[in-house]
């Protein structure tokens, strides 16, 4: 009978999964499939752009780099256990070096799309990933002469990725539906409040038309500063997608949360933000910036964090009828 790949000691064994509980296990290994390479095929080709990454299960892989004289000379043998390819989709990098099957052999893959919704949907396991990665190529660093700076750096940047808005530097949607899922366990044991507030910049689409998608962006990133500097210590503020943010206070009730959401919409409306006049033109002029939200408060409101974003996206609506450039206050 053959043994399922997932419940093969050599995967169980990995590096990659060594700090993981089975349950953080099982939810990397869903994503992954297995393939079977036969002795003499090519994995993948040095400066191939790469999109999956891979853990031998059985048989022997070869590493090779090519010379300047065009060749290729062996560099070193893969065992059972080992992954490779991680650096092609962390880092974007080109593959460092032709892989070949020394013999039948077989891998499980994950693919660079999952790697990233494991970091998305399961950030602490991500994280866990990271670590491992970092760990083995510390040790692989040292032994080739290589700079451990060069692993922190991808290291870092595929953490803040995995997290944060790369336009503006908030958290992202992801991050923020996790600290607020969060937030909910701990209600259930402490039954402690929170408040979302839920915000989008008025007529930003005719900023767009009129002043291009580089001018746009002036105005989002002004908007991410503003809420930078209003943040409070434990405060989540993240941008969601094109002109739309959110703020989680944590120990908020409603009445607060929109005292704080008035103090945004103030220093938001405050705010001159130089844009060019015209696409590309080098005179500016001065915009300002406007604003609604809509806030809601669990549990009182809602109890799981779709209904949560609801309920403040609810509230942001009814802001807009209204005139716009207000806060309102879930009923």
């Amino acid at each position: 009978m053959t043994q399922s790949p997932i419940s093969d000691p050599v995967l169980i064994n990995s590096p990659l999964f060594a700090s993981m509980s089975e349950l953080e296990f099982n939810a990397v290994t869903a994503f992954m499939e297995r393939r079977r390479v036969a002795a003499g095929d090519t994995v993948f080709n040095e400066g191939d752009h790469g999109e999956d990454m891979f853990i031998l299960l059985s048989g022997s892989l070869s590493a090779y780099k090519k010379q300047s004289d065009g060749t290729q000379r062996w560099m070193f043998d893969i065992n059972p256990g080992s992954f490779l390819g991680e650096m092609s989709i962390i880092a974007s990098e080109p593959r460092s070096a032709t892989i070949k099957a020394k013999d039948d052999s077989h891998l499980m893959v994950l693919q660079g799309i999952d790697f990233y919704r494991i970091v998305f949907e399961h950030p602490m396991v991500g994280i866990k990933m990271l670590n491992s990665i970092g760990k083995v190529q510390n040790g692989w660093l040292n032994q080739s002469s290589r700079h451990l700076k060069d692993l922190v750096q991808w290291g870092e940047t595929a953490r803040r990725r995995a997290i944060t808005d790369e336009l503006t530097g908030l958290y992202n949607r992801n991050f923020l539906e996790e600290s607020i899922k969060d937030r909910f366990k701990i209600g259930a044991v402490g039954a402690r409040k929170m408040s979302l507030i839920m915000m989008d910049l008025d007529k930003v689409h005719e900023i767009n038309d009129r002043y291009g998608p580089a001018g746009g962006d002036q105005v989002i990133i002004a908007v991410a500063n503003v809420l930078k500097t209003m943040g409070r210590p434990g405060d989540i503020v993240a941008r969601l997608s094109g002109d739309e943010f959110a703020v989680l206070l944590p120990d908020t009730d409603g009445h607060d949360a929109v005292t704080v959401a008035e103090k945004i919409r103030e220093k938001v409306s405050n705010q001159q933000v130089p844009v060019p006049k015209s696409p590309g033109a080098p005179d500016t002029e001065i915009l300002h910036i406007r604003t609604s939200m809509g806030v809601a408060v669990a549990p009182t409101q809602a109890d799981n964090v779709r209904d949560l974003v609801f309920v403040a996206d609810t509230a942001l609506r009814r802001a807009k009828e209204l005139g716009r450039n207000r806060v309102e206050l879930a009923q």
